[in-house]
């Protein structure tokens, strides 16, 4: 049996470490209902092998957003990551948050370190990997019923299972601005894009999202002394995470999850909200307060917010931790249960839900309160418009009309957005009757032998997936990729 694995990035690094570790996935639990893996293909055309988009090489003061139980590539062991930090701990240790926040190059070493580990001993067990440097075109159904992968450069590869495992979608252009002087369509990575801006720009920074947390705190890195907007239709900040505790969740768990569903094996929202209700009373919480704390989140002053979730930190209280880490852990399980309506009610509720579960660290929430302080950043919110004009960019939002010379995108791609480099490869899926796409986006395999890991699986969780949720979806997928 052979297996292909179209991407090089985190999710395929999750599955080869797990292929790797667990031999029964690749060799078989019986000889008579699983095959013999002989070798495994992975395609990536990226110079930047196994690191993906995010992880490449790039300015020190682009962190990791997340700590490092939540950032391990191998789903049953939450140490993994942080142990191969080792004695590296202390010297990126965020004080306020008490954990180590990496660079994101760093982590891309770690994700090298582990797929190279993980081929070694696939190698070693008889399963050789290779890697072939080409973008997969089209995937179709030969003669003889095997699987049949095109490459750019007009080769083929016959695979009896193919793995997508091609990330998240492309940065999108709401404005139309591609091409216009001074625009940056893709600040990754940050140390190429911010070359571009000149001391003395005003830059505005499209999205008010990690990714655009990222942008701001890079330019302060780089000594800009220039003024710095974000500018978003709700102004909307990320949350701030606090120290975690060392407490693990006894209500919000997959198997009191599993034991809610209904006949149908279905999932209420308010029997996943009564579960975080329960771990909340047993902590003398109260569970009522959270709720209009997370919906006054479109409506709060966003200055006035960050402010006080750096001064809670090191609050003891639970509640949003629970639901932050919960939220990458026990989600992805949840919402494959949840019933559409209250799926429907969920992604109406986007931004919000985003800025909880996705938070920003403390070390770069500190930077934009600073720079907020002094005014040379300002947040604003309610875009209408904008657009180039005589080589600057006019914009109009809720507060009147103004310019800016550089302007950075940060918006985020739609959850299950094809990214634009697999567009063919996603249509020649559904083409061939392997895929079918799925309503809110993504793609649903109709076939077997077809496989998703990622943002791009059809029906998976309304956010974005984390490395903690690819790393669970891979270790899923690796232990059926063996079977007949």
């Amino acid at each position: 049996m052979d297996i292909a694995i179209v991407g090089g990035g985190a999710a395929a690094v999750g599955l080869l470490d797990t292929l790797a570790t667990h031999p029964t996935h690749a060799t078989g639990v019986t000889d008579a209902a699983v095959g013999r893996v002989d070798t495994i293909t992975v395609f990536e055309p990226s110079p930047h092998l196994w690191r993906g988009r995010p992880y490449g090489p790039d300015l020190a003061a682009v962190l990791v957003n997340t700590p490092p139980a939540l950032m391990s590539v191998r789903a049953e062991d939450r140490d993994h990551f942080a142990a191969w930090l080792g004695q590296r701990v202390a010297d990126h240790l965020d004080p306020l948050l008490g954990q180590p926040l990496v660079p994101r190059a760093l982590y891309g070493e770690y994700l090298v370190h582990s797929a190279e580990k993980a081929v070694a001993a696939l190698d070693e067990q008889g399963h050789p990997v290779r890697v072939v440097r080409a973008r997969v075109r089209e995937v179709v159904v030969n003669t003889g019923a095997r699987l049949v992968l095109r490459t750019d450069d007009g080769l083929e590869y016959a695979a009896d299972r193919v793995a997508l495992c091609v990330g998240g979608g492309t940065p999108p252009d709401p404005y139309g601005l591609a091409g216009a002087p001074g625009f940056t369509a893709d600040p990754y990575p940050l140390a190429d894009s911010l070359d571009a801006v000149a001391a003395s720009d005003d830059v505005t920074v499209l999205g008010s999202g990690l990714t655009a947390v990222d942008v701001v705190v890079a330019l302060a890195a780089r000594g800009y002394q220039g003024r710095i907007s974000l500018l978003s239709r709700g102004g909307v900040l990320p949350y701030v995470w606090q120290r975690p505790t060392g407490r693990r969740p006894t209500h919000v768990t997959v198997e009191r999850v599993a034991e809610l569903r209904d006949t149908r094996g279905q999932l209420a929202l308010t029997d996943l909200a009564g579960l975080l209700r329960a771990e909340m009373a047993e902590a003398g919480e109260d569970f009522d307060a959270l709720a209009a704390h997370l919906r006054a989140t479109r409506t709060d002053d966003p200055v006035a917010r960050l402010r006080q979730q750096l001064a809670e930190v090191g609050d003891a209280r639970i509640g949003r931790r629970v639901l932050q880490e919960t939220a990458h852990s026990v989600g992805p399980y949840a919402w494959r249960l949840l019933r559409e309506p209250d799926r429907a009610w969920l992604r109406r509720h986007l931004r919000t839900a985003a800025s909880v579960v996705s938070p920003m660290v403390p070390v770069n929430a500190s930077v934009l309160l600073r720079l907020l302080d002094s005014g040379q950043l300002t947040i604003s919110s309610g875009v209408r418009a904008v657009e180039p004009v005589n080589g600057r960019f006019r914009i109009r939002d809720a507060a009147g009309e103004r310019t800016a010379s550089a302007l950075v995108n940060a918006v985020n791609a739609a959850p299950q957005a094809v990214p634009a480099g697999a567009r063919d490869l996603a249509h020649s899926l559904t083409h061939a009757g392997l895929a079918t796409p799925h309503p809110a986006g993504g793609l649903v395999p109709t076939d077997p032998r077809l496989h998703v890991v990622g943002d791009l699986a059809g029906g998976g969780p309304f956010l974005t997936s984390s490395i903690a949720g690819v790393a669970a979806q891979a270790a899923r997928v690796a232990g059926v990729l063996g079977e007949r």
